[in-house]
C-alpha cells in the first residue's frame, strides 16, 4: 500500500516514517517550507528520507510567515524558553498548520492512489496544540471521506497516527528498536544554521526528558 508520510525532520515524524516502512508501505514523504524560523529541520528531513529509502520526497513551499501569528513564523514573537501554563496553548502553535499540511497530503495521496496519510501527532508528551488531539484527527478523516473522489467512490483515505497515545520515551524506544538514528533529527524551535539545538525551548525540553525516561543516550547536538 502506498502512503504519504508528513516528515518535518523531527523525532516524531522520523519514527512514524520508520514505522510505515516497517509495515511495508511504499512511502512518499511530504515536508513543508512554511516560513519557519530555520531550515535545519528541512535539511534533517532530506537526510531522514534518504536514509530510510522513501520512494519520493516532496518539499512544498507555502509561506505562512505572511500571516504570522506564531513564534515559529513571526520573528517579532519570542520563542518561550520555559514551560508555560499547562492549560494555555503556547505561542509556538502555528494557526491551522496541521490542517493545511494534511490537506496538501490528502491531495497528493489522492493523485498517487495512496490509501493512507501517516502523521506524527502526539497527545501525550506535547505542547498542547489543538490539532494534535485524536478527536481532531478523526474529524479530519471524516472530512476527507466527504471531500475527495476516492472517499465518495468508497476508497476513503485513512489518517494514521501511530504515536498519538505514546509518551516520548516509548516513541524513542520504538525508534531504537528499528535502528533509527536520532542524531539525524532536529526538533528545536530555534536551531542554528548547523542544526544545533538551543536546549531551552519546549521542544528541546520534551525531547531531552524523553531520552532520559527511555534511558537512551541523547544524540542531540546542543550549541
Amino acid at each position: 500500500m502506498r502512503a504519504v508520510v508528513l516528515l518535518s525532520g523531527g523525532l516524531d515524524s522520523a519514527t512514524v516514517l520508520a514505522l510505515a516502512r516497517e509495515q511495508g508501505r511504499e512511502c512518499h514523504a511530504l515536508s513543508l517550507r512554511y516560513g519557519q524560523r530555520h531550515a535545519a529541520e528541512l535539511r534533517a528531513a532530506r537526510r531522514i528520507a534518504a536514509a530510510l529509502g522513501v520512494t519520493h520526497h516532496e518539499i512544498v513551499d507555502l509561506d505562512l510567515s505572511r500571516f504570522g501569528g506564531s513564534a515559529l513564523t513571526d520573528a517579532s514573537i519570542a520563542v518561550p524558553e520555559g514551560p508555560g501554563h499547562p492549560d494555555a496553548i503556547p505561542v509556538t502553535y502555528v494557526p491551522a498548520r496541521n490542517t493545511i499540511m494534511l490537506a496538501i497530503a490528502l491531495g497528493w495521496a489522492e493523485v498517487l492512489g495512496a490509501g493512507e496519510i501517516h502523521f506524527g501527532a502526539n497527545a501525550v508528551d506535547y505542547s498542547g496544540y489543538p490539532d494534535c488531539r485524536p478527536e481532531y484527527v478523526a474529524a479530519f478523516e471524516r472530512m476527507a471521506s466527504l471531500a475527495t473522489k476516492a472517499g465518495v467512490e468508497g476508497r476513503p483515505i485513512r489518517v494514521c497516527t501511530p504515536i498519538i497515545e505514546l509518551p516520548k520515551a516509548a516513541i524513542i524506544g520504538e525508534g531504537i528498536r528499528m535502528g533509527l538514528d536520532y542524531s539525524m533529527t532536529v526538533s528545536c524551535y530555534q536551531a542554528d544554521d548547523e542544526g544545533r539545538a538551543c536546549g531551552r525551548c519546549d521542544a528541546c525540553r520534551i525531547r531531552r526528558e524523553g531520552f532520559v525516561a527511555a534511558a537512551v543516550e541523547d544524540p542531540t547536538r546542543y550549541r
